[in-house]
């Protein structure tokens, strides 16, 4: 019942005061002028956005940090090693993705930090990620549980941990392009991750582990207050970085690396329909989509926006579930 309290107690303390955080930089953004550019190439809908604040996702980020700093004062939570590291990746990456919202605010475009760049950064963050795992006594092995099979990967280990981070990042930043789609399925797998974590008992600061995840669940809940369809504002990269960057963590901390493919499935086929289409153009000049990525498709199909946000939530909902089973019980 202890830890039921602890979650509940978490999620209630994100959700206040991401509210809140809503309340301050939500009018705060838009003095800055700080406006979301939407691209002409997405559907004709989504005009109506453009100049909709965004690097929202400083509402979700501040509460988080701010929650730890005062459960550790109050002496609820410990500050260990494995924390330390999920919260160095938490942040590098919001830095990174608020420099590229800063960079298309600045120029009035869609551009902000080359996609080499930007891959670069997102490899060295990881990389330094590999070294402090490492440094811990992290094992380059990769486990089938349920299976009772474990695959020693060595040196290759390290090439998986990059596509994890850098992979799981552009992910969710591919899938945030519905007013509440990013937000909600982030919010769904960090509720997973959190389950999860709870029952890596052997792994230091496991609780504080689940505790952040818990406190992201309650500030994604607070900041869907305003997300939701018709969005007051966007968590552009800043936020999407930072989801993406805390998931692969978690798996990678808790050794459920692969549970991240069904946790995050709804990210994977994102990425995968942009993926496709794209080979699909320059090697046969066909589209097989509509438009790229999926939620795109749906929209060109005339689906109403919250009708393809709820469906995405409720795959995203029962894939979790199924990742739950295999990862706790199984």
């Amino acid at each position: 019942m202890l830890i039921l309290a602890k979650a509940a107690m978490a999620m209630m303390l994100g959700f206040t005061l991401a509210i809140a955080s809503g309340l301050v930089f939500i009018p705060l953004l838009k003095k800055l002028h700080i406006g979301q550019m939407v691209s002409r190439e997405i559907n004709k809908r989504h005009l109506i956005k453009e100049g909709t604040p965004t690097m929202g996702g400083i509402i979700f980020i501040f509460p988080v940090i701010l929650s730890l700093i005062l459960l550790y004062i109050n002496r609820s939570i410990e500050f260990s090693y494995n924390i330390f590291i999920l919260i160095f990746v938490f942040l590098s990456y919001a830095i990174l993705g608020g420099i590229d919202d800063y960079l298309k605010i600045k120029y009035k475009n869609n551009a902000g930090i080359s996609i080499v760049t930007k891959f670069l950064m997102q490899m060295l963050i990881a990389l330094v990620f590999f070294y402090l795992f490492m440094r811990s006594g992290g094992s380059s092995t990769i486990e089938f549980t349920a299976l009772n099979i474990v695959i020693p990967l060595g040196w290759m280990f390290g090439i998986f941990i990059l596509f994890l981070l850098v992979g799981t990042t552009n992910a969710v930043n591919i899938t945030d392009g519905l007013d509440g789609l990013a937000a909600g399925l982030s919010a769904i797998a960090f509720l997973a991750y959190g389950i999860i974590s709870w029952n890596c008992g052997w792994l230091e600061g496991y609780q504080e582990i689940a505790i952040f995840c818990f406190l992201i669940v309650g500030s994604l809940l607070g900041f869907l207050v305003y997300n939701s369809h018709p969005a007051k504002v966007f968590m552009g990269d800043l936020g999407s970085l930072s989801l993406g960057g805390a998931l692969a963590t978690i798996a990678i901390l808790t050794r459920h690396e692969l549970s991240l493919a069904i946790i995050g499935g709804v990210f994977v086929i994102e990425t995968l329909s942009s993926f496709i289409q794209i080979i699909s153009i320059r090697y046969f000049n066909k589209k097989i989509f509509l438009k790229a990525p999926l939620h795109h498709h749906f929209e060109e199909l005339k689906w109403n926006e919250n009708d393809i946000v709820k469906l995405f939530y409720v795959i995203g909902l029962l894939l979790a579930m199924a990742a739950i089973t295999y990862g706790v019980w199984l």
